[in-house]
């Protein structure tokens, strides 16, 4: 998983969740407790009160991406962020800064103003989007969109979505929004619901991943709660489990609620590594309720190179640091067991199958001599059977 650092800000696996802040400097915002239209007023809500309620990133809006507002065109957000761009000397707080948009001669000029970050809602649908963070190494959130700048996230399913994201490819520094919410008409609850419980898929990237959930009526309607203002639970019950199924931002308008919610789900999260990464030799990560669907989404992003392709493995484990003798060891013993064995892009193979199963890969293991990896395996299937 790559680390995208964000001003001195870490972002990836090994890193806390972090918590952005919306902050939104247009009057067409949906959500009024966001708004801020004077950047001295909104320099001291981020000072008095976002980050004091643990903000680790503050994301300003120039207008909204919402659909039942009329998208304004690129001349409107440059004038708008000429008005708001003295935020940026008004702050004193040490917080990264990221400016919504989906324009490249806004990105570019928002850059010049001192901007941390640029978050892309139409992902790089600008042709120009790409070329100018990457010529100022810029972070930048690509959010799942097709390529038009009035439709940001329009998109329905989730391979519509992948698609998406792989088009025009990615920068180094590039973290990725599957694009949560009621984008238009065409989608539905049904649809954010598959995309929520299949939200694991989206690690196949290897990439950070920034989840925008925060009071959508898709999460709402499951506890019969349509009014924006009620959905604060919906959306706290939603933040704990992005946190664990590999968000690495949580965007929100609820700062405290939502930061206390990430501590929490930091601190009692299920995935366990038997070694540390900065330690030399092999790695053994459990993966709980991760399906093989999900796994194969990293060969095809995925393909399975041996064993059954049955769905819905009972445990996964992710390896790590293996040499190459090791891997051939486990593609053949996965050729002869109930388990299945897929490479995982940049290293690392992914293990899946009863806990039955995989004893006998690690007994298989520890007889051809890999007995430090068949350890940490054991010791991780040991907490599960």
């Amino acid at each position: 998983m790559r680390t995208v650092e964000i001003d001195d800000l870490s972002v990836g696996d090994g890193h806390p969740t972090r918590v952005m802040s919306v902050l939104n400097m247009s009057s067409n915002s949906g959500y009024k407790p966001s708004v801020y239209l004077d950047p001295e007023a909104a320099a001291d809500a981020i000072e008095e009160t976002l980050v004091p309620a643990g903000a680790d990133i503050i994301d300003v809006g120039l207008q909204s991406a919402n659909p039942k507002y009329e998208s304004k065109p690129v001349e409107m957000e440059k004038d708008r962020l000429e008005e708001v761009a003295p935020l940026v000397d008004e702050l004193d707080a040490d917080v990264p800064l990221s400016l919504e948009t989906r324009y490249a001669e806004v990105a570019e000029e928002a850059i010049g103003y001192g901007f941390d970050l640029i978050n892309d809602v139409c992902g790089f649908a600008d042709p120009d989007m790409k070329g100018v963070v990457e010529d100022h190494d810029m972070p930048v959130v690509k959010m799942a969109s097709p390529p038009d700048l009035a439709r940001p996230g329009a998109l329905k399913t989730i391979d519509d979505i992948f698609e998406a994201l792989q088009r025009d490819g990615f920068t180094d520094r590039t973290i990725i929004d599957p694009a949560f919410g009621g984008w238009y008409d065409g989608k539905e609850f049904e649809d954010n619901w598959e995309m929520f419980r299949r939200l694991r898929e989206f690690r196949a990237f290897d990439r950070p991943m920034l989840t925008a959930t925060n009071r959508e009526d898709f999460l709402g309607d499951l506890a019969d709660q349509p009014e924006t203002e009620n959905q604060l639970a919906v959306s706290l019950a939603a933040a704990t489990m992005e946190v664990e199924r590999g968000a690495h931002i949580i965007r929100t308008h609820d700062t405290r609620e939502t930061h206390d919610v990430v501590k929490v789900a930091d601190a009692l999260g299920d995935e366990r590594t038997t070694r540390a990464e900065t330690e030399p030799g092999p790695t053994v990560a459990e993966l709980t309720d991760v399906t093989l669907r999900e796994v194969a989404r990293h060969q095809s992003l995925g393909e399975t190179v041996a064993g059954g392709t049955d769905d819905g493995a009972t445990l996964t484990f992710l390896l790590g640091d293996l040499t190459d003798d090791a891997r051939a060891s486990l593609r053949a013993v996965a050729e002869v067991t109930d388990v299945v064995v897929v490479e995982k892009d940049g290293g690392g193979l992914y293990v899946g199958g009863a806990a039955a199963a995989v004893k006998v890969v690690t007994d298989s293991l520890a007889e051809d001599g890999h007995r430090e990896l068949a350890g940490e395996l054991r010791a991780s299937l040991s907490r599960r059977v």
